[in-house]
């Protein structure tokens, strides 16, 4: 049978409760994999598992037991091995390098940020830093609206100041909030936002980290920022030992 993967710990890590449960239906039960200095938590994967609200709780649920012991390498939901020599197999493997994550990520957690532009805010701005585009809109004003050409060449124009502002407003933003991060990675990008950042913040830093984001949202009006954490951090473990369950459990699921 497959064996679901929800992270790496030191095989020193304190005992979980007996009773502790993971994804399925019915639940199944969460067991330790060890392999030297390392072990896995692990259960038997149910067939067919798909990112149900039910079993995203239930990944998370295991993981945050785990981690209120130690440090956890945390595997994002739908890690799927072939079986427990496979997981076994890789701890072996890179151990050093689990044993390296391990001691890297002990007191941190992750902060997603995403941003986008409240529309009519980045409108307003644009037209007032731009003359070239407050000339052609009066132009076209003056002129009854514009002929067709006027009109798509200034829809133009201020489709690319908005770009230009998105990635002017994106590597600002990211350089404010860096300082108060132990570590940055990159989201995938997506449509809709202008920034998809996940920090690296020590625990006894999150408030420090927070304060920072809201000083960014009131430096910013214009634009919207949404906060996910505090999160595992999935962003900062390299692949594991499995491999996520087909489009059935994307990357990102454990954090939407």
């Amino acid at each position: 049978m497959s064996t679901y993967v929800y992270g790496i710990t030191a095989s020193s890590h304190p005992a979980l409760p007996e009773d502790l449960t993971g994804v399925g239906d019915p639940p199944r039960p969460v067991r330790v994999l060890q392999e030297g200095d390392l072990a896995a938590v692990v259960s038997d994967a149910p067939e067919g598992l798909r990112p149900k609200r039910k079993d995203l709780l239930a990944h998370q649920g295991v993981l945050a037991e785990a981690g209120a012991a130690g440090p956890v390498l945390p595997m994002r939901f739908g890690s799927v091995a072939p079986d427990d020599d496979t997981v076994t197999g890789v701890l072996a493997e890179r151990a050093d390098h689990y044993k390296e994550r391990l001691r890297a990520l002990e007191g941190k957690v992750e902060y997603n940020v995403k941003a986008t532009h409240q529309e009519e805010a980045v409108l307003h701005r644009v037209m007032s830093e731009n003359s070239e585009i407050r000339a052609m809109t009066e132009a076209n004003r003056q002129a009854g609206g514009g002929s067709y050409e006027q009109r798509l060449r200034l829809g133009e124009m201020v489709v690319a100041a908005v770009k230009a502002r998105e990635a002017e407003d994106a590597a600002e933003l990211q350089r404010a909030l860096e300082p108060a991060a132990d570590a940055v990675s990159a989201g995938p990008e997506s449509t809709g936002w202008l920034l998809n950042v996940s920090f690296l913040v020590g625990r006894d830093s999150a408030e420090a980290f927070l304060a920072e984001v809201e000083q960014v949202r009131k430096n910013h009006p214009h634009i919207e920022l949404r906060v996910n954490g505090p999160l595992p951090p999935y962003s900062f473990v390299e692949p594991g030992p499995a491999e996520h369950a087909g489009s059935s459990a994307g990357p990102g699921s454990a954090q939407e």
